[in-house]
């Protein structure tokens, strides 16, 4: 089935303005761009009378297996209950306008693998596993009394990681991950604010693990992601050779200027902050993580303007957990209050592209690229607010020339 497109205002983030054309779609690839276009009798035509049309948006950080705000408990669901609700977190985001995403702990290459044979509705998932943690790390979720084996559940569906000590293990623990089918490596490099016992300060590994791990990684030819928080904590990862800082709230200017320098992707997830401080309590997250989320909180903003100014890249993230998955795209009204639209839009396109190895295939309006592809409302160059509101605004999914939602147009 070919699919063509009318009248569609064309914005991606490699053109400096919007382009006006018709886009043909065929075999889950954009075959041609063009001012006219004859339909074929074998076209299904749609005419978007002049909507925007941009790229699908990539979410570079998300866990699709995290149901439940208590990720204890969420590790210890039975298999089918973890899957059915990840299935029913993947078909949101697909309808959210997020065709690809970034899962970074949790998720399994065969979960991805279902999602791409067709079993259930969901963006297109790059996964690493299961994080990696120490003992007392940020995915080590047991309670300060628990003295059983921190990796008791980590094999479970609902596990977002595993505990690994120590360099041999470390080493260990990326080799298993990257032959089950990890496309990167996480490790947990800072505390957090959903485990129970480390302090957001802490440092999560030796500088003699983060290395072992970047060294598994690269020899995968791949990257390493940290969870990070602390200037501290971003300055010894990036020195020690990891490549994606997630959060960075506490970042300074140093250390910033070192990531720019090293050219490290920040994926900041403001969004997360603002559910867990306003829906945390209520939706089960444990107090002794609801005490750590001010830490955190309020430097997230004044991170952009910190990520910007050092001319770090910028790579759009979410980190949503249980309920709160479904406000996944006010993630762009926040950001818009430090960054203009046309670098937002980005972030969740053509930058999240390169970060997941697939540029010049997704996050762009371009002949030969996967059609992953959206229609909305608006003009999100001039307001990209439109995109957090997607119940309103947003008016076609498309995911390789398949479409997944679809209002009056």
């Amino acid at each position: 089935m070919r699919t063509l497109l009318l009248n569609a205002t064309i914005v991606d983030c490699t053109y400096p303005e919007p382009r006006f054309g018709n886009i043909l779609i065929e075999d889950g690839l954009i075959r041609e761009i063009a001012q006219k276009t004859s339909p074929s009798m074998d076209s299904q035509v749609i005419d978007v009378k002049g909507r925007t049309v941009i790229p699908g948006l990539i979410d570079c950080h998300v866990h699709v297996v995290a149901g439940m705000m208590n990720l204890a408990m969420n590790a210890q669901l039975p298999a089918p209950i973890a899957v059915l609700q990840s299935a029913r977190i993947m078909k949101g985001m697909l309808e959210r306008g997020f065709t690809t995403v970034r899962d970074v702990g949790g998720a399994s290459f065969a979960l991805a693998e279902a999602v791409e044979q067709g079993l259930t509705p969901g963006p297109r998932l790059i996964v690493c596993g299961k994080a990696l943690s120490k003992t007392g790390g940020h995915s080590d979720s047991r309670p300060r009394y628990d003295t059983f084996d921190a990796n008791r559940w980590a094999g479970n569906v609902g596990a977002l990681g595993r505990v690994a000590d120590g360099v041999d293990e470390v080493r260990r623990a990326c080799r298993q991950e990257l032959r089950s089918g990890a496309a990167f490596i996480k490790v947990m490099a800072n505390g957090g604010v959903a485990s129970p016992t480390d302090p957001v300060s802490w440092l999560g590994y030796s500088e003699d693990e983060l290395k072992a791990a970047v060294e598994e990684a690269r020899d995968a030819k791949t990257y390493v992601a940290a969870h990070l928080y602390t200037a501290e904590g971003i300055a010894r990862a990036v020195n020690c050779g990891v490549h994606s800082l997630e959060h960075c709230n506490l970042i300074d200017r140093n250390a910033a200027q070192m990531a720019a320098k090293a050219k490290a992707v920040a994926v900041p997830t403001l969004v997360t902050y603002e559910a867990l401080a306003q829906d945390g309590a209520a939706l089960g997250l444990p107090a002794s993580s609801v005490a750590k989320i001010e830490d955190v909180r309020q430097a997230g903003i004044e991170s952009l303007s910190i990520l910007r100014d050092a001319g770090v890249t910028i790579a759009f993230g979410t980190d949503l957990l249980g309920e709160t998955h479904v406000r996944q795209s006010e993630e762009f009204s926040i950001r818009s209050q430090v960054l203009p639209a046309a670098e937002i839009l980005a972030s969740a396109t053509t930058v999240a592209a390169k970060l997941i190895g697939m540029e010049g295939r997704l996050g762009i309006i371009a002949e030969g690229a996967i059609a992953d592809i959206l229609v909305v409302d608006g003009a999100p160059l001039k307001d990209i607010r439109i995109l957090s509101d997607p119940g309103r605004n947003l008016r076609l999914v498309m995911k390789q020339g398949v479409i997944h939602h679809r209002s009056s147009l």
